[in-house]
């Protein structure tokens, strides 16, 4: 099982973001496996959220990922089913997206894919965390805590999905469970 905490900085996004936000199009002819291309395609995440509403980008400096969360309202990764979405998320560094809801297609591609960890939240955190706030997201309590503030907030727990999220994706724990070649030999 991965670390249980992922601590960093909080990205935070409103209601319906869709996946044409996450990757626009023009990005799609990117093959994530390939990794130079897999890089490429995290410098583009999120750039298709309107500026006037969104100044400060989720990527765009060398180095470390500013922004290991994203905190969204509702329905967040609705839209297309591209499976480049949650890739381009988890190649930015974003290893938690905490959203009031999800598109339910966009989930099964962050489960599918495993890049990172889709929680819901009952609350409307977007209104209450602000971007560039420390925040720990706990898997094992399903909690986010916004560090600054000393304010502790409840999620939905993942359950069954986090063992795939943590194998790395569906084929990674088809691997470890030898349901596919190259697993785990009983």
């Amino acid at each position: 099982m991965m670390n249980a905490i992922i601590r960093g900085r909080a990205y935070v996004v409103g209601d319906n973001i869709d996946t044409d936000q996450i990757i626009p199009a023009q990005y799609l002819s990117l093959v994530p496996t390939v990794p130079e291309e897999y890089r490429q395609l995290g410098t583009y995440a999120l750039c298709g959220l309107p500026r006037d509403r969104y100044p400060v980008r989720l990527t765009g400096t060398e180095g470390a990922p500013p922004y290991a969360i994203v905190v969204a309202g509702r329905n967040f990764g609705c839209g297309s089913s591209r499976e480049h979405a949650p890739i381009a998320l988890g190649a930015a560094g974003v290893r938690a997206v905490v959203a009031e809801s999800f598109a339910r297609i966009f989930f099964r591609n962050c489960v599918a894919t495993g890049e990172f960890y889709p929680v819901e939240a009952p609350a409307r955190l977007c209104e209450v965390v602000s971007t560039g706030d420390a925040v720990e997201l706990n898997l094992d309590t399903a909690s986010l805590r916004c560090v600054e503030r000393g304010t502790e907030y409840m999620l939905r727990p993942l359950g069954e999905v986090r063992n795939v999220i943590d194998a790395g994706g569906l084929f990674g724990y088809a691997r470890a469970q030898g349901l596919v070649g190259g697993g785990v030999k009983t």
